[in-house]
């Protein structure tokens, strides 16, 4: 069981101030880590990584960070690195959704889901990977969606799927492009899990039933899981793994 734990390890978790990041980051450091904790909301960040400091007592840090911007993830980086020696994992969590006809997104909302969903991965994955390229070791775990495999029903999301489809062969075009370099590159797909965005879509009864009726084990899935999946690809275990697409949804895309 040594190979899942990450003692000595140092992480960075973008979107940590909540829901699936928020797990990701706890997860990661009771597995071992020090975790820097990147957030658009630097209170949210900050309020985690004191009940991380608390409960593990390891000095995790907050950072602010809007991932849209490529200057301030860069700046983002340039600061983990002044406050700590290395990055091992970089987990890229920061996401959006929105739920429009096709032919009624305007081209700001099409720009937003894609400036945070795509964008802001490749420039933390370029930013971090740099470094990590030098060192010749690294870890990146991308959060991608099934909704990069499959289209989602009943609900509109076509730039919400185009996102994060081109977020898994984001994460294959740089698993190749890095592996000999030391770098190894997934992403993790989660169905529909617990979250607050989640639960206000199964606010909407016609949602709900419908998703349950197409998740085969007929639940949604907690934070928890998909924090699994990423701490195995975060850790030793998973040591030969690169480009690959982790999907978590309860057999969603089995069907």
């Amino acid at each position: 069981m040594n190979e899942f734990g990450l003692h000595d390890r140092i992480a960075v978790v973008t979107g940590a101030g909540r829901g699936i990041g928020r797990e990701i980051a706890a997860t990661l450091a009771r597995a071992g880590a020090r975790v820097a904790l990147a957030d658009l909301d630097p209170a949210a960040a900050e309020a985690v990584a004191a009940d991380l400091r608390g409960e593990t007592g390891r000095d995790h840090l907050a950072f602010e960070v809007d991932v849209r911007d490529p200057a301030r993830v860069a700046a983002l980086a340039d600061a983990v690195y002044d406050h700590l020696p290395k990055v091992d994992v970089l987990v890229n969590n920061a996401g959006i959704a929105r739920n429009t006809p096709a032919e009624e997104i305007p081209d700001e909302e099409w720009r937003a889901v894609m400036a945070v969903n795509l964008d802001g991965v490749f420039y933390a994955a370029r930013s971090f990977g740099r470094r990590m390229l030098a060192a010749r070791r690294g870890v990146i775990v991308n959060i991608a969606s099934m909704s990069g495999l499959v289209v989602n029903k009943p609900q509109p999301q076509a730039h919400y799927n185009a996102s994060k489809a081109a977020v898994i062969m984001l994460t294959r075009s740089l698993a190749a492009e890095w592996a000999d370099r030391g770098v190894r590159v997934n992403s993790v797909s989660p169905g529909y899990i617990g979250t607050e965005m989640t639960q206000r879509g199964m606010e909407n009864r016609a949602w709900r039933e419908t998703w349950l009726e197409m998740t085969p084990v007929g639940r949604v899935g907690e934070p928890h899981d998909v924090a699994l999946a990423v701490q195995y690809l975060a850790s030793d275990a998973s040591g030969f793994v690169t480009g690959e697409n982790l999907v978590v949804d309860g057999g969603y895309t089995a069907w």
